[in-house]
């Protein structure tokens, strides 16, 4: 089994270097997906309360046979609760949902700017925090501005930040400002859904070089960067193989060249986080 490296933030987190994505995960089948996910070595569980799928991480993690506090399980705040109470009960029902007396980490899921209530969030996230609801806090999809608001308003920073990242979309802004301000930076989407960027004649290129699979290149890219993909993968063959791509290394050349595939309007459904907006 590959070991996993460790990245930290500045709240003291410290998280495995990828993790388990549960988007689309429902169901018995869903729960032995990520039952089988942790028995191949992750430790990271990501979900959210609008992918439904609570439940199936809870009984997953009750079907695993390891300890609950082996385990870190995150989810995610939905735009539609965003005002502060509805933020608190709605972290109580995703715990409920899960059948979890704490997650780990909490996220608002968009910032959705217009609406103009994720500092509520926010500040619902803190006393969640306190309340021993949530271990560590954080934000997913945040440009710096409203990360700065957030601190500048209550003095609190976030632990993680997850955006959208794969190689047509590297969001390199967003990275050095969480590097910056110490806030882990999670990669959703790192595969770019297994679409067109898989097709990219440089990484296919680089996949011969190294001898692995255009998955493998990429994640391998999105690690030696410094940041936390969460791939999902439903068998247990690339279970095993996104995490096998901790053993060989990409040149600083083969980055650069993976990094300049990058693109301007590079998210996959236009979800451009200064404009977008999920609820």
């Amino acid at each position: 089994m590959s070991t996993i490296p460790t990245v930290s933030s500045n709240t003291g987190l410290t998280l495995p270097q990828m993790g388990f994505g549960t988007y689309k995960q429902r169901g018995g089948l869903g729960v032995q997906v990520i039952t089988q996910a942790i028995a191949n070595g992750y430790r990271l569980i990501d979900s959210a309360f609008n992918y439904d799928n609570e439940g199936v991480v809870g009984a997953a993690i009750r079907q695993s046979s390891l300890p609950r506090e082996q385990l870190f399980i995150s989810s995610k705040l939905p735009g539609r609760y965003q005002e502060y109470h509805s933020a608190l009960a709605t972290i109580r029902e995703s715990l409920y949902r899960a059948q979890l007396d704490y997650f780990d980490l909490y996220l608002i899921h968009w910032p959705n700017p217009r609406q103009k209530h994720y500092l509520e969030a926010w500040q619902a996230l803190i006393t969640a925090q306190e309340l021993g609801l949530i271990k560590q806090i954080g934000v997913s999809n945040f440009l710096p501005e409203y990360i700065d608001k957030l601190i500048d308003q209550t003095g609190v920073q976030p632990a993680v930040n997850q955006v959208e990242i794969h190689p047509y979309c590297s969001q390199a802004a967003i990275h050095n400002y969480d590097q910056e301000h110490g806030i882990i930076t999670q990669a959703w989407s790192p595969l770019g859904r297994a679409g067109k960027v898989f097709q990219e004649p440089v990484i296919q290129r680089i996949a011969q070089e190294t001898q692995a699979s255009v998955g493998q290149v990429i994640l391998r890219w999105e690690t030696q960067l410094g940041l936390l993909p969460i791939p999902c993968a439903k068998s247990t063959a690339h279970q095993q193989a996104n995490l096998a791509s901790f053993d060989f290394d990409l040149t600083t050349q083969q980055i650069d060249q993976i990094t300049a595939l990058d693109r301007a309007d590079g998210w996959m459904n236009n979800q451009d986080p200064s404009v977008y907006e999920e609820f």
